[in-house]
């Protein structure tokens, strides 16, 4: 079992940046997909990013404003957010994948306010 439990999500204004956090249960964080997704309402969750060793890979709409990252010490994955626009509002979730065996945290709030 692995409990994921993200923070830093909020409410900022156009143009802003915050930086979510999410720490991971378990001692093999190092092998896994950490992976950062998003529903807004009346929407399907899809993925924002995602890192895997030190490959990352990101949506078209987030590239070159998000970035991921990973401390395999601290069992932490990062979303770095900048130049955030009112369209990236929705429930952030961080999501643990390795092999068959998936988990996801309990959601964060992002709002991005005109």
């Amino acid at each position: 079992q692995v409990q994921l439990v993200e923070s830093g999500g909020g409410l900022v204004q156009a143009g802003g940046s915050l930086r979510l956090s999410c720490v991971a249960s378990g001692s093999i964080f190092s092998l896994s997909t950490m992976g950062w997704y998003r529903q807004a309402p009346g929407k399907q969750r899809e993925l924002v990013a995602n890192i895997r060793y030190g490959y990352t890979n990101y949506a078209d709409s987030v590239k070159g404003r998000f970035t991921i990252s990973r401390d395999n010490a601290k069992n932490t994955v990062y979303l770095q957010m900048n130049s955030l626009k009112p369209e990236d509002t929705a429930i952030y979730y961080c999501n643990w994948l390795m092999g068959s065996q998936e988990y996801w945290g309990q959601g964060t709030q992002v709002t991005v306010s005109s």
